[in-house]
């Protein structure tokens, strides 16, 4: 089986990574900005596995693994909180939202 060389996966990974804050600072609607939050977590689970593989440790698979249960729980209560401000507000833009300051 070809390996892929450190340095390529570990770039692939970085701009992945730079992909997904570029969506989350650039983009209004809060559904483009979790899945640039998504893309920003897939980027670092790429990372841990590459550096596992790297040193032959079955760490980062582990890790990725609670990377996957992490955006799982982050999505479910996104999503309901991006739901609920849809009901309130009817729109989806994350400047909208500044009008819920108490």
């Amino acid at each position: 089986m070809a390996s892929v060389p450190l340095q390529q996966a570990m770039i692939l990974a970085i701009l992945l990574f730079a992909l997904g804050l570029a969506g989350v600072i650039m983009r209004r609607n809060f559904v483009f900005m979790l899945m640039s939050i998504e893309i920003m977590l897939n980027a670092t689970g790429l990372a841990f596995i590459i550096a596992g593989s790297r040193w032959g440790q079955a760490d980062g698979q582990v890790m990725f693994l609670f990377i996957l249960t992490l955006a799982a729980a982050e999505v479910a209560v996104g999503l309901a909180l991006i739901i609920r401000l849809r009901h309130r507000l009817d729109t989806l833009d994350s400047d909208a939202a500044n009008l819920l300051q108490g």
